[in-house]
């Protein structure tokens, strides 16, 4: 009987970012012809633009998408501990991210040392914010856990983080 040890557990997503949850929705992440999987690479690069999301769900419900950086500047000195990168609320289930409305514009991936984790994670909402959401004041500091406690959006329901490191100049593609 071996135990299957979960890949958020590993990535220290679930203890740095979220606290433990059970995924109840799909969610499938696609950065040009890359399938985002957790702790895959990411090149910068390909990531200029928002992923392509998809979601499970019921198309009755309304969901959150958060995209931070746990390892902001430095994943040895994470100071700026979370990153926000991108906010979408009120996203339809069984539809894609881009139905939603974007609280907080996207940024990609940047990391200036080290390796990075990028962390996605949807939260169910029990109703639709309609515009009542206020975009942070600053990017650096975030807290999802802060963030989801706020708008009683409970535990995720789906979660899927990569890596992104620095590239090499003349290796951008």
């Amino acid at each position: 009987m071996g135990g299957k040890v979960d890949p958020l557990v590993v990535g220290r997503v679930i203890g740095d970012v979220v606290d433990m949850f059970v995924p109840s929705v799909t969610m499938s992440v696609h950065y040009a012809n890359k399938h985002v999987t957790n702790g895959c690479d990411i090149k910068p690069s390909i990531a200029i633009e928002p992923p392509k999301i998809t979601i499970g769900g019921h198309p009755h419900e309304f969901y959150t998408l958060v995209m931070t950086d746990p390892d902001a500047p430095s994943p040895s000195e994470p100071t700026m501990r979370e990153w926000v990168h991108w906010i979408v609320t009120d996203i339809p289930g069984c539809s894609n991210v881009a139905r939603g409305k974007e609280v907080l514009g996207y940024v990609g991936p940047r990391p200036p040392v080290g390796i990075h984790r990028h962390i996605l994670v949807l939260f169910r909402q029990n109703a639709p914010m309609q515009g009542i959401l206020q975009p942070p004041v600053a990017r650096a500091h975030f807290c999802t856990r802060v963030f989801a406690h706020q708008l009683d959006l409970g535990t995720p329901v789906a979660t899927v983080y990569f890596n992104a490191h620095k590239e090499p100049a003349n290796h951008k593609r």
